[in-house]
């Protein structure tokens, strides 16, 4: 993913806490015209969403795209689910990984490449509570080493 015309919508920072993330891929939405007006508004949550895969398909489940105030008749069921733009080799590799090795694949975040909305996806493993303490003493010890460190060069 190059950072040449990208707009980051939602991101779904939860994901790295509870999951170690092993693998990132970027996957398209099959979406409604009412839909892309309501991401480029900002208005979606990918939080408690998760991808499935059936029938050699990709599809993303829980995540809420709120109506779009004009789109009248022509809004979808915000938390239907939507089809994800893969090539076969990615949806077998995931799918594989995801029978065999007890993996789950959890949207990262939501972005605009150039007009297209793009969607980066994770292959993650779930973390035990002792990782996540681990993880949150680590943050707490950098941080409490970056603020020592600030305040030694102004003084």
């Amino acid at each position: 993913m190059d950072n040449k015309n990208i707009k980051n919508i939602a991101k779904n920072k939860k994901a790295y806490y509870e999951y170690f993330v092993d693998e990132t891929f970027e996957a398209g939405i099959e979406l409604v015209g009412t839909e892309v007006k309501s991401i480029r508004q900002g208005k979606v949550n990918i939080n408690d969403a998760y991808v499935e895969i059936t029938g050699g398909q990709a599809y993303i489940l829980s995540m809420h795209i709120s109506p779009y105030e004009q789109g009248n008749i022509f809004n979808r069921d915000p938390l239907r689910e939507r089809r994800l733009l893969l090539h076969k080799k990615e949806i077998m590799r995931l799918f594989g990984n995801v029978k065999e090795k007890g993996y789950t694949i959890i949207p990262l975040q939501v972005y605009l490449s150039g007009s297209r909305v793009k969607l980066q996806i994770a292959l993650c493993r779930g973390k035990k509570l002792y990782d996540k303490r681990a993880d949150t003493a680590n943050r707490d010890a950098k941080r409490n080493i970056e603020r020592n460190l600030k305040e030694r060069n102004i003084s």
